[in-house]
């Protein structure tokens, strides 16, 4: 069951690598690698650093992911949001390989304004991890991770529950306004404003529960 979101995994990674040795003459050999604030691109690399960068992150995360789950400690495992933890897995993997996909169009077009995609790209994943957050159970390494949250398992359960709401609002704001053109840091508020209430609110729920005297 589990295996099928190293596959799908895998098999971007694959893709990724297929892809730019396709593409690799036809690039020239030092091509843009990373853009600012403002939507500029601010750093370049020769252009064998695409067999090995961004694929070997995506490898990294795999490994990581396979990892954390025998590095759990009791009462705080993946295992009761085993899938939806694997799914996360996959997206962030997706994510990457939209990105990598990117910076092969940048270097092959020579059309470097590509902020409006990234930023795009980094709303559509927000989007896609808050509609999950319900499922996510207390761990250490996935999720709205505030002292209050962790220490209680109904703080837990009621931050990620809202956040699921205000992540993919954010993400789905911050989407329409990178399609609109928006500069990159009016599309990252909205996102960053779906995780920061949350937060907020945990720490708001815990001491609502701590003057009860309802914490376990």
């Amino acid at each position: 069951m589990t295996r099928k979101y190293f596959i799908i995994s895998f098999a971007l990674v694959v893709t990724c690598l297929l892809v730019t040795a396709i593409l690799y003459p036809h690039m020239p050999n030092r091509i843009p690698t990373h853009w600012n604030g403002h939507g500029q691109v601010d750093g370049y690399g020769a252009k064998w650093t695409l067999f090995i960068v961004d694929p070997g992150i995506m490898l990294g995360i795999m490994g990581l992911m396979a990892a954390l789950p025998w590095l759990s400690p009791r009462h705080f495992e993946v295992e009761p949001f085993r899938s939806t933890y694997l799914y996360i897995m996959v997206v962030i993997v997706a994510y990457l390989a939209l990105i990598h996909a990117l910076i092969l169009w940048a270097a092959v077009s020579g059309r470097t304004h590509i902020d409006g995609a990234i930023m795009g790209g980094v709303c559509l994943l927000v989007v896609l991890l808050g509609n999950v957050m319900g499922k996510v159970r207390r761990n250490f390494y996935i999720g709205i991770r505030t002292p209050w949250a962790i220490a209680d398992e109904r703080v837990w359960n009621a931050t990620h529950r809202l956040a699921a709401k205000t992540m993919v609002l954010g993400g789905v704001i911050g989407l329409i306004l990178a399609l609109a053109g928006a500069a990159p840091w009016g599309c990252i508020v909205p996102v960053l404003a779906g995780a920061f209430v949350p937060a907020i609110y945990s720490l708001i729920y815990y001491k609502q529960l701590e003057r009860r005297g309802e914490l376990t």
